[in-house]
């Protein structure tokens, strides 16, 4: 039973909290799919699939989008018992359109076919945390995307075992959160796009990886920063969820090495973006952001993420 209590000297892969939902995916004005989505969400069950010991703490509605999200984590093989069903919430649901012909999506909180407002994420609090903290403290890699008290106090505490922090934000509120948050981090991960300008001149201890859309990435560290190409998709049909298999490979990665906090360096990661990347590439033929996934399955996943990297992906720069 994936709900049974964790033996004291269990360990958790990961743990992780943050932007979950329900994807109902519309293919050229259609209803195509519903699914288990954001990037929280996405990144966690994807590991689940892969066979890592995965442990969502996250508040969900008591309503049957929950029990479809419940269910979807359920079926992965992660640990749900971390996941509480509020009779006082909602929970999130996101409508994605998406163009197969161009290759391009648009998310949404009003539904397309009754322009009504969809519920919306909520962070945990103090009440879903406590309850895990013993997991918590017990997890090799924590993974957010979002802030708020519970999941400070979530990642203090994964942080003080001395678990990696992986941190993803989308975007930020200046303020006490974040910065303490990115004093926890051991991975920073952002867009430039949308963070680049805000981070610049900041100072971070942490390996950062800075996404560059479709032109690729950096990773860096205070040695130095290297460039990673983007790797070309072979059919582009969504590119929803690329950036979110970026992270399944760097924490797969760093799973299947048994890197520790204290000497994680940037070089360390870059197999591991290479192999995120090329999953991301792969996941671009299908709908969905994890039409590999369902289309292929894990096993072919896996294949993909164990292929040896092309050195000519890689390329050193000066220092940030």
């Amino acid at each position: 039973m994936h709900d049974s209590p964790l033996h004291p000297e269990y360990r958790v892969d990961v743990a992780g909290t943050g932007f979950t939902v329900l994807d109902r995916i519309y293919a050229d004005g259609n209803l195509f799919d519903e699914a288990l989505g954001g990037s929280c969400g996405n990144v966690l069950v994807s590991l689940a699939m892969l066979h890592r010991h995965v442990a969502p703490v996250l508040a969900l509605g008591d309503d049957d989008a929950g029990y479809r999200l419940i269910d979807e984590f359920e079926q992965a093989g992660a640990t749900t018992r971390f996941i509480s069903r509020r009779a006082d919430l909602r929970s999130p649901v996101l409508a994605q359109e998406l163009n197969t012909e161009l290759g391009q999506h648009e998310f949404s909180f009003l539904c397309p076919e009754t322009l009504e407002e969809l519920p919306r994420y909520q962070p945990i609090g103090h009440a879903e945390v406590a309850p895990a903290l013993n997991m918590l403290s017990r997890c090799s890699i924590f993974y957010a995307d979002r802030l708020s008290d519970g999941i400070l106090e979530a990642m203090k505490t994964a942080s003080a075992a001395g678990a990696i922090i992986f941190f993803e934000p989308s975007d930020f509120k200046e303020g006490d959160h974040f910065d303490e948050a990115v004093q926890l981090a051991t991975i920073l991960k952002y867009s430039d796009d949308r963070l680049g300008a805000r981070l610049a001149d900041r100072l971070h201890k942490c390996v950062r990886i800075v996404t560059y859309g479709a032109s690729g990435l950096e990773v860096r560290d205070g040695l130095g920063t290297t460039w990673c190409d983007a790797i070309s998709a072979p059919t582009v049909l969504d590119t929803c969820g690329s950036g979110d298999m970026v992270s399944v490979g760097v924490i797969d990665w760093i799973l299947a090495n048994d890197f520790c906090t204290s000497s994680l360096k940037a070089a360390d990661l870059l197999e591991g973006i290479v192999a995120g990347q090329r999953l991301a590439a792969e996941n671009c033929a299908y709908a969905g952001a994890r039409g590999l996934f369902k289309k292929r399955g894990a096993g072919f996943v896996r294949e993909i993420l164990n292929i040896r990297p092309r050195s000519a992906n890689l390329g050193f720069t000066q220092p940030p």
